[in-house]
């Protein structure tokens, strides 16, 4: 009796010894992932405030969804992947939140925009809300300028699309609808 399956296996390695090899490649890659995209969050959430040119306690990490407190210290619970009892090789994602102190009074507004980083290659692939990708190397000391650029650039389109319709001319008369 022959066997008739066809075999994958190279230099006599069995399936099993391959899909062990597999799973294998795939843990070290998401392991690597997670370290690189934790470090990338640190490394954003430490450095926003200096560039921002505010106090370090106004700026703070949080989860990306969600309800969140801007006074507490979520350490690594404010990445997506602390939730998860597996380690996936996926993007992980954080909040960066700034508090900003109202002008006319003593409150103060809690800003808060997701970041999504994955690793591509020798490369950081950095999505802030709606802003278009970034791309910073895997070894991103002293490369963060864009980031911080397009986390700016998303708080700010918050609230200077909220002005543009509120000054648009066709809704001076109040709320209703617009004739044709």
């Amino acid at each position: 009796m022959t066997d008739n399956t066809t075999s994958t296996q190279t230099s006599g390695d069995s399936p099993y010894d391959e899909l062990k090899r597999a799973v294998s490649d795939y843990g070290k890659a998401a392991m690597d992932n997670l370290l690189h995209c934790k470090a990338f969050g640190r490394a954003v959430m430490d450095g926003y405030a200096g560039w921002l040119g505010c106090e370090p306690e106004r700026v703070v990490g949080v989860p990306a969804k969600g309800q969140f407190d801007p006074h507490h210290d979520y350490g690594d619970a404010a990445f997506s992947f602390y939730q998860s009892p597996v380690i996936r090789l996926e993007p992980v994602a954080f909040g960066v939140c700034v508090t900003i102190d109202n002008v006319e009074d003593s409150g103060s507004l809690w800003l808060r925009t997701a970041v999504r980083v994955d690793m591509a290659g020798q490369g950081l692939d950095v999505f802030v809300g709606t802003q278009p990708m970034v791309n910073v190397p895997v070894e991103f000391t002293g490369q963060l300028d864009p980031v911080f650029r397009a986390i700016h650039a998303e708080m700010l389109a918050v609230f200077s699309q909220e002005l543009q319709e509120f000054r648009d001319d066709r809704f001076k008369g109040g709320i209703g609808f617009i004739a044709d």
